[in-house]
């Protein structure tokens, strides 16, 4: 395989987090692919709980300065960046101190999913969608993790489907546990059809349920990965139903296989 330009978009990565499925599976990936000559990239949002002095975070004057509307609501946007630790790799970080900062990435302090998680999300994709714009790199290969990253497949086949920046893009999707317990609040919907997509045509937002988002991701991927051994029923269901092509679990085994066959889908018309 020639070298492709990969971004991973993702909610946690290690070190800015502690190890768990996601966190830990978008660094080996990540790792290995870079290590291999490609040039990845990966877009997470800026939580509280990251050091920045620490970790040498630091703004990207010209990347940042957009306001995106978010459910009528104008937040601005900043993007900062950092290299890997131990790596040449750059980690960009979408920054809302409205969404973002505060030190719990997904629940308050009772344990409940705060309640504009979708409206985070939303700013979260478009953000990182708009940013690539800006930087004018072009990725070969989107790969997604969690169900913050799972919303990018509805906005690429809506409002960014005319757009040839995104013409020739193919998206992965791993598929993980996060969130299989958490709703959406009631405006989940509205919030959508703010920007003009039709909910209706979205297959599986029967509910608010964060599955149901990740579901639709996996419809609309090029290709699915299990992130983790053993999925939930409904994901696991989902898995076996779709024809996209598919990869169970990979641990330690080199990866250069799903970005192989990735790259070799052909773009539907």
């Amino acid at each position: 395989m020639s070298s492709k330009r990969i971004l991973h978009v993702t909610s946690e990565l290690v070190p800015y987090f502690d190890e768990n499925p996601i966190s830990s599976g978008v660094y080996n990936l990540a790792k290995q692919m870079f290590a291999q000559g490609n040039d990845v990239r990966i877009f997470m949002p800026r939580f509280g709980q990251i050091n920045e002095r620490r970790f040498q975070l630091h703004e990207v004057i010209r990347l940042s300065g957009m306001n995106l509307i978010i459910n009528d609501l104008d937040q601005p946007l900043v993007i900062k960046v950092a290299s890997l630790p131990g790596e040449r790799m750059q980690v960009y970080f979408i920054e809302n101190h409205e969404y973002f900062k505060r030190k719990s990435p997904y629940k308050d302090e009772t344990d409940e999913w705060f309640e504009d998680n979708d409206e985070r999300a939303v700013f979260f994709t478009k953000g990182v969608l708009e940013t690539i714009k800006k930087l004018n790199w072009i990725p070969d290969i989107i790969h997604l993790h969690g169900w913050m990253a799972s919303f990018l497949p509805i906005y690429l086949k809506t409002n960014y489907a005319n757009d040839a920046f995104f013409s020739d893009i193919k998206v992965i999707t791993s598929v993980y546990n996060q969130g299989s317990n958490g709703t959406f609040s009631s405006n989940l919907k509205d919030i959508l059809e703010f920007d003009n997509i039709n909910t209706s045509k979205l297959k599986y937002l029967i509910d608010n349920k964060y599955v149901s988002i990740i579901k639709e991701a996996m419809k609309d991927s090029d290709t699915i990965v299990k992130g983790e051994e053993v999925l939930i029923d409904e994901l696991e269901d989902m898995f076996k139903q779709l024809n996209n092509p598919k990869f169970n679990f990979i641990q330690n085994e080199d990866v250069k296989e799903i970005y192989h066959v990735t790259s070799e889908i052909k773009i539907q018309e």
